[in-house]
C-alpha cells in the first residue's frame, strides 16, 4: 500500500504492521489523526450507507439544478457545520477566476499527486458525468460511493429543513465533496469556486492558499458589468493570512486584489512579474522553461495546450511553491511532471475519430476564452477550419464570434439540448451579420460535426460546456475518445 512521500521535516508517523487502515483509503491513521487533530477535527468513523426512502440520492440531486443559483453563504454554513465541518480536516487551496481556473485547478492537483499527497479535488461545471466534479488521486468518485455521500447530505439537509433553505445544486455538491475528501482521508484539496467568489459555496472553506486567474467579463448579471466589480467578487475568496498567487495583468482588476489583500491581511504573489517564462519550438508543441524568484524549472513541454496555459502555468507553479510554508513541499521535479502530465478533457482538446477525422474540442464560452482559441488557431491551423459553434442565450454570442470568425472557413450553427441555447437560425443570422463567410445550420450537434467533417479532416467545436460536453459524450458512446474528467452551468 502506498504511503504519500513527504519532504524532510514534515512530521509522519511511521507505519506499523498493524497500523489500522481503512479498505480503500491508504493514508496511515496516525499521521491522520496528527493533522485532524491540528485542524480541530476527528477522523470520521465508516458508517453504512444512510438507509434510503426509495427515492434515487443521484436523481434528488439532479432535479435540483431546475431551482438555478442563489448566492449566498447561510445555507452552506449550516449543511457543512451540520456534517461536521469536514473541510476542517484537511488543508485546502482555492482557484477563483474567469478563464483558467479550471486549468490551474488541475495543475495544482497533478502536481501535488507528483510529490506523493493525496488530493481531492473539487471542480464545476462537468462535461458528461457529475462524478467528473470530485476526484480523489486522480481518479473520478464512483458512482455508488457518490449515491451514497449523496444521501448523507440530504439525510442532513432535510434535518435542517425546518429552519434553513433547502440546499442548491451547487450548494449540495460542494457538501458532497468536502464531506467525502475527508472521509477519503486526503493531505489536501483543491478547490474550483463555481461562480464568483464572494457568495460562492466553496468560500465555506478557509484555505491556505489560492491562486486569482484573469478576470474578464461573464455572469455580469449575477457580478456585475465592470472588471472591478467582478474582481471585487472574485476577491472575496481572499482571507487573513492565506497566500494570493494572481495571474492578473489587467491594471484595473490587479489594483482590486491588491487592496483585498492589503485590508485582510494576505500575502499576494504577482506571478506576471515575478515569474519568466521562455518558449522554445512549435507553437503548437513548445518546450518552456520557467523561471522564478526560487528556482529554475528544467525545460518541459507542457501537457496542456495553447500559449494561454503558459500563464496559468506559471500561476501553478507559483502557488506550488509557496505551499511549503503551510506544510505540504513540493520539489521541483514534482512540479515538472505535474505539468507535463495533467489532463483537462474538453480544453483544446483534439479528439481523433477513426474513418472520420479529428475534432478540436474546446468549452470557450466567453469572448476572452474565445481569443485564446482564436490565437491558438492562427498559430496552429493558419489555413483556417470548419467551426461547429453553440452559444448559450446570456452569453456574449457577437464577442464569441468576432474573435472565433477570423479563424473559421466556415461556421455550422448548432444548439445542444438545453433550453438555454440560442437557437440555431438565431446565432446564424448573428454570425452573418458580423461575418463574410459561408454559414449554415444543423440543429443536432452530431449532424453538425458530420457537415463539417464533409468539408475538412480537422474541424472545431466550441461556444458551450453544453456543446463540449454532447459531443464528447457522443464521441465516447462510439468508442471515438477515452473517458477523462472535469459540465454545467457556464
Amino acid at each position: 500500500r502506498r504511503v504519500p512521500r513527504r519532504a524532510a521535516g514534515r512530521r509522519c508517523a511511521p507505519m506499523q504492521p498493524d497500523d489500522p487502515f481503512d479498505d480503500h483509503f491508504r493514508t496511515p491513521t496516525a499521521a491522520r489523526r496528527e493533522r485532524q487533530s491540528r485542524a480541530g477535527a476527528s477522523a470520521p468513523r465508516p458508517e453504512a450507507p444512510p438507509p434510503s426512502d426509495g427515492t434515487d440520492p443521484l436523481a434528488r440531486l439532479s432535479g435540483l439544478d431546475r431551482f438555478g443559483i442563489r448566492p449566498g453563504l447561510d445555507t452552506i454554513r449550516r449543511l457543512t457545520a451540520a456534517l461536521g465541518n469536514p473541510h476542517d480536516a484537511y488543508p485546502s487551496i482555492i482557484v477563483a477566476g474567469t478563464n483558467g481556473k479550471g486549468s490551474v485547478t488541475a495543475m495544482i492537483d497533478s502536481a501535488l499527486r507528483a510529490a506523493g499527497y493525496r488530493v481531492g479535488r473539487y471542480t464545476s461545471p462537468h462535461l458528461t458525468s457529475v462524478t467528473e466534479r470530485f476526484t480523489v488521486d486522480g481518479a473520478a468518485i464512483d458512482e455508488p460511493a457518490l449515491r451514497a455521500e449523496t444521501a448523507r447530505v440530504f439525510r442532513r439537509a432535510d434535518a435542517l429543513s425546518a429552519t434553513a433553505q433547502p440546499p442548491t445544486f451547487f450548494e449540495t455538491t460542494t457538501a458532497i465533496a468536502l464531506s467525502w475528501f475527508r472521509r477519503a482521508r486526503v493531505d489536501a484539496a483543491v478547490i474550483e469556486v463555481g461562480l464568483g467568489g464572494r457568495l460562492d459555496a466553496t468560500n465555506v472553506v478557509t484555505p491556505v492558499a489560492g491562486v486569482l486567474t484573469p478576470v474578464g467579463l461573464d455572469h455580469q448579471a449575477q457580478l456585475g458589468d465592470t472588471l472591478e466589480a467582478i474582481a471585487a467578487e472574485k476577491a472575496g475568496v481572499v482571507k487573513p493570512g492565506m497566500i494570493v498567487v494572481t495571474t492578473e495583468t489587467h491594471p484595473a482588476a490587479l489594483a482590486v486584489f491588491e487592496e483585498t489583500c492589503r485590508r485582510r491581511g494576505a500575502r499576494l504573489v504577482r506571478a506576471a512579474a515575478d515569474t519568466a517564462v521562455a518558449v522554445r519550438g512549435r507553437a503548437s508543441a513548445p518546450l518552456i522553461e520557467v523561471t522564478t524568484p526560487n528556482r529554475r524549472y528544467p525545460p518541459f513541454r507542457p501537457a496542456l495546450a495553447g500559449a494561454h496555459q503558459q500563464s496559468n502555468a506559471a500561476g501553478a507553479i507559483r502557488l506550488l511553491e509557496t505551499l511549503a510554508e503551510t506544510g505540504l513541499p513540493v520539489a521541483a521535479d514534482a512540479v515538472v511532471r505535474g505539468l507535463s502530465e495533467v489532463a483537462w478533457p474538453g480544453r483544446l482538446d483534439l479528439v481523433r475519430v477513426p474513418g472520420r477525422g479529428a475534432v478540436l474540442l474546446d468549452a470557450a464560452h466567453n469572448p476572452a476564452a474565445a481569443a485564446a482559441l482564436a490565437r491558438y488557431l492562427r498559430d496552429t491551423f493558419p489555413d483556417r477550419l470548419p467551426i461547429v459553434c453553440a452559444v448559450m442565450r446570456d452569453k456574449d454570442a457577437d464577442g464569441i464570434i468576432d474573435r472565433l470568425a477570423p479563424c473559421a472557413s466556415r461556421i455550422i450553427c448548432t444548439a445542444p439540448d438545453t433550453p438555454r441555447a440560442t437557437a440555431p437560425r438565431t446565432l446564424a443570422g448573428r454570425v452573418r451579420a458580423r461575418a463574410s463567410l459561408p454559414v449554415t445550420v444543423e440543429d443536432d450537434p452530431r449532424r453538425a460535426l458530420d457537415a463539417a467533417w464533409r468539408t475538412a479532416p480537422t474541424v472545431c467545436a466550441t461556444g458551450s460546456v453544453f456543446l463540449v460536453g454532447e459531443l464528447l459524450a457522443a464521441l465516447r458512446g462510439s468508442g471515438a475518445a477515452a473517458p477523462a474528467g472535469a459540465r454545467r452551468s457556464e
